[in-house]
């Protein structure tokens, strides 16, 4: 079996996340895409602005009606900083005949050895790249020193090539705030979750957000 990891803070889940999910299973011929918040990233101590209930639930919306897609909360239910060694320790643990792909942005590699073991990170999952159009060709050196060339040739084999995805979780904040549509940026059901529960009309994150972000947090 093959299963893609997608972790991230999902604050709000957008259709970028869904396209991304959606060119990994076929990029990477997946059998499924396991969803997996963040409780407290080690690189984003301030954490999440919504609450980790209100994330599982607008992401529970997003996924529901599609068969291949999986919501792990495992790491909202440890509560604290989430290491992803931690999370793909235990997950190999628990089903040993997969092999597992962590599906992450160019900028989480470049960041990658700033994470919690990555060497033995890596000895456990191969990670997928994604590349935006309009990047520039992802620089898979950064790894050097904590795997050898084979290695780091197989990963660079694994990149998910995506179109310009002019839309972050930032920015849905941000019109959120301002009192401007999000419809067609997430998925009806988000959206209306949103509403409801009056999420991110006060953001103190989304000050200074660029307007055409591309980032995918």
């Amino acid at each position: 079996m093959r299963i893609g990891l997608f972790g991230g803070s999902f604050d709000p889940v957008h259709v970028g996340h869904l396209w991304i999910a959606e060119a990994a299973l076929e990029t990477l011929s997946l059998d499924h895409v396991r969803w997996i918040p963040t409780a407290t990233s080690p690189l984003k101590l301030a954490g999440a602005v919504a609450s980790s209930e209100d994330r599982v639930e607008m992401l529970k919306l997003a996924l529901a009606d599609n068969p291949y897609y999986e919501l792990d909360e495992r790491e909202i239910a440890r509560g604290e900083i989430s290491y992803t060694v931690d999370t793909v320790a235990e997950l190999i643990q628990e089903m040993p005949e997969a092999q597992f792909f962590m599906i992450i942005g160019s900028d989480s590699l470049a960041s990658l050895p700033l994470w919690h073991q990555p060497q033995r990170l890596l000895e456990l999952i191969t990670p997928a790249v994604v590349q935006r159009g309009g990047e520039a060709a992802i620089d898979f050196s950064v790894l050097q020193g904590l795997v050898d060339q084979d290695r780091i040739d197989d990963i660079a084999s694994r990149v998910i090539a995506m179109p310009i995805i002019e839309l972050s979780s930032s920015e849905l904040r941000q019109r959120v705030q301002q009192g401007r549509s999000i419809r067609y940026r997430t998925p009806r059901g988000v959206e209306a979750l949103i509403q409801q529960r009056g999420l991110y009309r006060s953001d103190p994150w989304t000050a200074g957000a660029p307007k055409n972000a591309r980032a995918i947090d």
